[in-house]
């Protein structure tokens, strides 16, 4: 911590986000919120060129996310770091491994500030500095969304995983089909793929994953390509580069 106070940087590709923590640390006196990054890349930047002491950093970001941010830093960059995440496997499964905190979408400023005090405690106590690298592998090895959260208007609503019957890729979002609901989420499908449990998810295309216990049929194509039916019976179709992991999946089930 340096002489004048505590330097932060906030890192969230949501503008209201960003917007929202920095209100809550502008009443607090020794904080001073240095810089903003909307995404990964303008993170590790900001962080090398401003070395903050803490980071407020957002875990699923388009392109390169939380984790990419921290694994792109030098180790003796690396700053203290409250996980601000949608999933929240993920992030109890930080705090587990000694990350700092975390916080989880939507937050109330009382969150926000505890989070605020136990930040200033480890940076005061160098000694109690997690080791970021075994973090990071301990989250990316072993965690699984059990759900996560989607905004539906000005209501953020969360969906279990295993009612996700497939989600497709839109541009910088993905959309998630579950229980005849669609809803759609700011993040890639292959970080989303990432974060569902292998064991019951399996990516058909390169735009699509679907979950295996509501498929009902296949119907193969000659191409090498298909169509899978779902329980409800959507139709979606499975490439031919994907198709033998997924017959795989099904056939070990």
């Amino acid at each position: 911590m340096r002489a004048n106070g505590l330097t932060v940087l906030i890192v969230d590709d949501e503008p209201l986000v960003r917007r929202g923590i920095r209100t809550v640390l502008s009443n607090a006196e020794d904080v001073t919120v240095v810089v903003e990054a909307g995404d990964g890349r303008s993170a590790v930047e900001m962080i090398v060129a401003h070395r903050p002491d803490l980071v407020f950093l957002d875990i699923q970001m388009p392109e390169m996310d939380g984790f990419d941010v921290l694994t792109a830093i030098p180790d003796d960059l690396c700053p203290t770091v409250v996980f601000v995440t949608a999933y929240d496997e993920y992030a109890l499964r930080a705090f587990d491994v000694c990350a700092l905190d975390y916080l989880l979408k939507p937050f109330d400023d009382d969150r926000l500030l505890t989070a605020l005090a136990r930040a200033r405690e480890r940076i005061a106590d160098s000694d109690s500095a997690a080791n970021l690298a075994t973090v990071l592998q301990e989250l990316k090895s072993t965690s699984r969304a059990s759900r996560i959260a989607v905004r539906t208007g000005d209501r953020i609503v969360y969906l279990s995983i295993d009612d996700i019957e497939w989600c497709e890729a839109a541009d910088n979002y993905v959309r998630i089909h579950a229980e005849g609901k669609r809803y759609l989420i700011r993040d890639t499908i292959g970080r989303l793929e990432r974060w569902l449990n292998p064991d019951r998810f399996v990516r058909v295309h390169r735009s699509a994953i679907v979950n295996v216990y509501r498929v009902k049929e296949l119907r193969p194509h000659a191409s090498g390509d298909g169509d899978i039916v779902l329980s409800n019976d959507t139709i979606v179709k499975l490439s031919r580069n994907y198709r033998s992991r997924f017959e795989a999946k099904l056939t070990g089930m």
